[in-house]
């Protein structure tokens, strides 16, 4: 793969041609639950059961951009043991504050 960046093999966030709101929810919860570390399945899967139908769809664009990153990475920043970037900051921390609150 010389030559391609890690950001462009990342989906681009946004509902996809001819998905409905309720479509685009279920998709992402999909995503949520299936990520590859059983601990960021538990932790994205209970906060997308709870949240994502009340999202609007530039917050949806914002979560599915948080799926984008790497697991291990989201670990660390909802675990407390590494900051999250700032683009992240504020959705991170409610996914903690929704972790630690179960």
């Amino acid at each position: 793969m010389a030559g391609i960046s890690l950001e462009q093999l990342k989906e681009t966030p946004g509902a996809r041609p001819g998905e409905t709101h309720e479509h685009r929810i279920k998709r992402l919860a999909m995503r949520s639950m299936r990520r590859g570390i059983k601990e960021m399945d538990i932790i994205l899967s209970r906060y997308a059961d709870q949240h994502l139908a009340a999202m609007s769809p530039d917050e949806l664009d914002h979560y599915e951009a948080l799926l984008g990153e790497n697991d291990q990475d989201l670990y660390q920043w909802v675990s407390g043991q590494q900051d999250a970037p700032a683009q992240f900051a504020e959705l991170v921390a409610r996914i903690a504050q929704h972790m630690r609150a179960r």
